[in-house]
């Protein structure tokens, strides 16, 4: 997650920006930024984010699905989401001490861009190709189109490349936020105009992401990519990748090459800080002062984003199974319908992030009306109304399904289906609130009460890893207890929903102002 806010848990604790004069140097000497950049080349700059979010969309709406082509379990599949809060807590703080520290060339932010693109661009390529590699490595000597079986070798292959591939996206986009505050204070645009252009190009690279994710003609483009162990939706998904990778490595080019950073030099360091795990133990000593009104912004905070994350893991597996009652490894038309029902859930994504832009832009005034703490706790409302429709809609689904068709066919009740994408929209406008306003409030606190801005952000991270740990640990094992799919981590995700709504409005402070806009992401 970047700067400190992202949405499916990958959250740290963003890089500084210098304090910048009108010379465009620092107030301490160190390192310059330009002061004459436009706002042409600051978007250009700050292409990267759109690069790297394109690949997020992917991710997210792709990879719980296919990994359960490979044979991990339904149960296990949150499992594997549990890098996302170790990288965030760990990785991102350290890519943000060092950042901020980096004496390079090229200057303090754009290595870890160039490094972090890289290892993404080799991460997905082993995810795209772990069936191939899992082939060569001895799991089966059949061909995909008749053998459903489980891939040991490719499972494990597949969840290497995952844990790098998010490593490396928290390695790039902390800095890159960074780097934008830093150009864009440079410029005397203000810090507020670098987080917007980088939102923006978050959704251009959501909405673009969906659209590939939901696209069934990759193999068809690209018959090269279909293998004996990689059939039409695995090659859909090398296809995908594929157009990832090169859209990072355009959009890092253009970065690196607009952003001009000019090199960090010794003299510029502070020379008194105890390092990387000094600071890791300032923060945690630092909680126990905080103003009173931010434990309960933590606490509201947790709670949200245990109901928010069952969705962001499930989602288009959810259309797949409960819509469109496909299974991953099952019979020819079931493993058919849960594919077009993998890349239906990427629609839906993609309208989800649409209602999300659009909802952003009246979250401010609506803050100002009816104040923070209301619309939380309308929007926790409205996501726990959603999950338990969402619920009900798919055990309606699969009650009235008639499971064997003489025919052989498999797929959706058209009348469901439209349902189910306008559930997809709707929860758009919700997760607007998702990534602005818990931010906007902690920000408030600090302001009015003490605290320090920068342990703000950091321990409001705290309260978004360890729920999404929390349910990566246990959300796949309740369902596979209960043997209902999605059904209970949606239901469970429903009930902490309700539960924040009525901590929203009964814990937080009266806030009314909420600055800059939602983050674009596709989730996380």
């Amino acid at each position: 997650m970047e700067g400190g806010k992202e949405v499916d848990g990958r959250v740290g604790w963003a890089a500084q920006p210098l304090d910048v004069e009108k010379n465009g140097s620092s107030d301490n000497g160190g390192a310059r930024t330009p002061a004459t950049m436009g706002i042409v080349r600051l978007f250009l700059a700050c292409m990267v984010s759109g690069g790297i979010q394109y690949g997020w969309a992917l991710q997210l709406s792709l990879l719980s699905p296919y990994s359960q082509t490979l044979g991990i379990s339904h149960s296990l599949v949150s499992l594997t989401w549990i890098c996302g809060p170790i990288a965030g807590f760990v990785v991102q703080p350290i890519v943000g001490y060092y950042s901020d520290r980096c004496t390079a060339k090229m200057g303090r932010r754009r290595p870890f861009i160039l490094a972090g693109c890289i290892i993404i661009c080799l991460s997905v390529m082993v995810i795209g190709f772990s069936a191939d590699i899992g082939s060569r490595l001895g799991d089966t000597k059949e061909n995909c189109s008749v053998y459903n079986g489980k891939r040991q070798s490719a499972a494990y292959v597949y969840i290497l490349g995952f844990w790098f591939l998010d490593f490396a996206n928290n390695t790039v986009q902390g800095p890159a936020r960074a780097m934008m505050a830093d150009l864009s204070a440079g410029a005397q645009l203000g810090p507020n105009v670098g987080q917007a252009i980088f939102s923006i190009w978050m959704a251009l690279g959501s909405v673009l992401g969906y659209l590939s994710g939901a696209n069934a003609k990759w193999h068809v483009w690209f018959p090269f990519l279909k293998t004996a162990a990689c059939c039409d939706a695995c090659a859909n998904l090398k296809g995908a990748f594929f157009t990832a990778v090169v859209l990072i490595i355009i959009s890092m080019t253009v970065t690196l090459c607009v952003a001009n950073e000019e090199q960090y030099t010794k003299d510029d360091l502070d020379k008194t800080e105890g390092g990387v795990l000094s600071a890791f133990a300032d923060l945690f000593k630092s909680l126990k002062n905080l103003p009173p009104s931010m434990y309960k912004v933590l606490a509201v905070t947790a709670v949200t984003w245990l109901s928010w994350f069952p969705f962001f893991q499930y989602n288009t597996d959810w259309m797949a199974r409960e819509i469109f009652h496909g299974e991953p490894q099952a019979s020819l038309a079931k493993e058919d319908a849960y594919n077009a029902g993998v890349r239906e859930g990427a629609i839906g994504l993609l309208f989800c992030s649409v209602a999300l832009g659009v909802a952003s832009f009246l979250i401010p005034k609506l803050c100002r009306k009816l104040t923070s703490r209301v619309v939380w706790s309308i929007s926790n409302l409205m996501v726990g109304g959603l999950l338990f429709a969402m619920v009900a809609i798919g055990l309606v689904s699969t009650k009235g399904y008639n499971n064997t068709l003489t025919a052989g066919l498999y797929g959706p009740d058209k009348t469901l289906k439209g349902v189910a994408l306008a559930m997809f929209a709707l929860i758009g406008i919700p997760q607007a609130v998702l990534f602005s306003v818990p931010w906007a409030v902690a920000s408030e606190v600090a302001t009015e009460e003490g605290g320090g801005q920068g342990l703000t952000i950091g321990v409001l991270n705290i309260a978004i890893v360890v729920p999404q740990l929390v349910i990566a640990l246990t959300a796949g094992p309740i369902d596979g207890a209960f043997n209902k799919g999605n059904t209970p981590a949606f239901g469970i995700g429903g009930v902490f929903a309700l539960i924040c709504a009525v901590m929203a409005v009964t814990l937080l402070p009266k806030t009314r102002g909420v600055s800059g806009t939602a983050v674009m992401t596709g989730g996380h």
